[in-house]
């Protein structure tokens, strides 16, 4: 297989295996690069496998049933590959305060779904760089953080 689709089927685990239905957070050690860098417009940068896993953590324990799904086939040119998602989940868990623009009261039982695109840049087998430009307003309007005018 040439670089493009090795680097593929590597971000195809990922986004099952990290961002799916279930969260395996044996995934970070064995596809992240130690000091991966992850970056969304919703969160602070997290960086290092242990600060990824803690901010999944945390979301998931916040947002059980958190699923994020592909929305189009993944586009891989050298280092780089690049996907469409879809996905949200309903905040049912602790109080959540991860989001830049606000936190959530516990169990509040509000709604997101929200869609995005994800450059993800690999190297030696690792990803080293997840950076998604994400519809945020849409989360935060639908969870209520920020408000429409």
């Amino acid at each position: 297989m040439s670089m493009e689709e090795d680097n593929k089927a590597i971000v195809g685990r990922w986004f099952t295996s990290f961002w799916g239905e279930t969260c395996d957070l044996g995934i970070v050690d064995e596809l992240a690069a130690p000091d991966m860098l992850l970056k969304y417009s919703l969160h602070e940068p997290r960086r290092g496998r242990e600060d990824i896993k803690a901010f999944m953590t945390g979301f998931r324990t916040a947002f059980p049933d958190l699923n994020f799904w592909g929305a189009a086939g993944l586009i891989a040119e050298g280092e780089f590959v690049v996907g469409q998602w879809e996905g949200g989940g309903t905040h049912s868990g602790p109080a959540f305060g991860d989001f830049l623009a606000g936190s959530l009261p516990a169990a509040s039982g509000r709604k997101m779904h929200f869609t995005g695109t994800t450059v993800l840049r690999l190297k030696n087998g690792k990803i080293v760089e997840e950076i998604g430009l994400d519809d945020g307003v849409t989360a935060l309007t639908q969870l209520g953080l920020i408000k429409r005018v």
